[in-house]
């Protein structure tokens, strides 16, 4: 299997390198670009649709994977989550690509998107099922009444937070590339080796791609993109880890921590200055860092290194959940993370420049600590 992994990781990338030339003539004769306005960084009109050629790489070479490796290693129901990641995820690669194109509606794209959710719970009968309960070794059925709604909005969730991200040159690709490298590493620590060989061949598609998509760009992957990434990374880290708690859902929480933490404070500054929480501002991490005078590729680097360090953090407890200390070391990770995202948020006014609640509070606490220790 590790022959038929590096195989598969060369051919889609030589095959992403090949096709996304091809992309992005295609998407200039059929008018899918992106013009510049106040809110984009680029000043030139730029193709999209560079998801495609994510998508037709990856789906060429699991195919013929599928058919080269043997049924004795590859069991019925492995190839029952290849299908449903293959089937859900060219009906999101549709939607993404009529959007590059025409601008769809947010509504429409939502009940496309709980579609595909649909196509893999129901078609395919994947969803979450066992729950474990914290600091205990008791493993419960999931009810299909809170299994089936959870699956449905993990996988719409997260599909969404990639497109959230892909504001800069090469982010989006390049933290998706950084997520899917950690699931990998978590499925040959847990023995998941359907994971580990679709994350093998998504990543070469993804670096294939990113070759022309660094900054500076020649093309954008688009919603096609960031929506079939965004799919992929549900589909893969749900498949992977299936025992949900609130302790163990970490690990997959983690693998994707820049785009959901970054979608979060979107959330909840737009709550807090009472704007539309639809309405796309530049208030997100990238827009923020470059505020404070980073350039356009050091901020793309800083992210890189906060998503690798979300994915150390989810690798690391993945191999933990094997020993005792599995739940209390995942319990002091989510304090010092939650911790940290908030004096970074604070520090760089991703939620309000002028609110350091928590910043504010350690400085009153200072003068106190010191007065004591003299």
């Amino acid at each position: 299997m590790i022959g038929i992994g590096i195989s598969g990781f060369i051919a889609a990338l030589a095959l992403a390198l090949m096709l996304t030339p091809l992309v992005k003539k295609f998407a200039f004769r059929v008018g899918a670009v992106d013009v510049p306005n106040a809110r984009k960084v680029h000043s030139r009109i730029m193709p999209r649709l560079g998801g495609l050629a994510i998508y037709a790489s990856f789906t060429l070479v699991v195919l013929l994977l599928m058919l080269i490796i043997p049924d004795n290693l590859m069991m019925a129901s492995n190839r029952n989550l290849i299908g449903a990641l293959l089937t859900g995820g060219t009906v999101i690669i549709l939607l993404g690509a009529l959007d590059d194109r025409f601008d769809l509606n947010a509504k429409l794209k939502f009940l496309v998107q709980i579609g595909a959710a649909c196509i893999v719970v129901f078609g395919f009968d994947i969803k979450m099922n066992i729950v474990n309960i914290p600091f205990g070794s008791a493993m419960q059925p999931l009810g299909e009444w809170i299994g089936i709604p959870l699956t449905i909005f993990w996988i719409v969730g997260v599909t969404n937070a990639i497109n959230l991200i892909d504001g800069l040159d090469g982010l989006a690709a390049g933290v998706s590339a950084i997520a899917i490298a950690s699931i990998m590493g978590m499925g040959v620590i847990m023995g998941n080796g359907t994971v580990v060989l679709l994350s093998v061949v998504l990543l070469g598609s993804i670096l294939g791609f990113l070759y022309f998509n660094f900054h500076p760009a020649k093309i954008f992957m688009g919603d096609s993109g960031a929506l079939f990434l965004g799919f992929s990374l549900a589909m893969l880290s749900m498949l992977g880890f299936k025992q949900i708690t609130v302790i163990s859902f970490v690990t997959p929480l983690l693998i994707i921590g820049v785009p959901l933490s970054d979608t979060f404070f979107a959330i909840v500054r737009r709550w807090v200055n009472k704007k539309p929480l639809m309405k796309a501002d530049k208030g997100h991490l990238h827009h923020c860092l470059q505020q404070l005078g980073f350039s356009h590729r050091k901020t793309v680097l800083m992210i890189y290194g906060i998503a690798a360090f979300f994915g150390a953090c989810a690798v690391l407890q993945s191999a933990l959940t094997k020993t005792g200390f599995g739940n209390w070391v995942t319990f002091i990770v989510i304090c010092v993370l939650v911790f940290l995202l908030q004096i970074g948020a604070e520090l760089i006014g991703i939620v309000d420049k002028s609110r350091r609640p928590v910043i504010n509070l350690l400085a009153r606490l200072k003068p106190q600590t010191e007065s004591r220790s003299k």
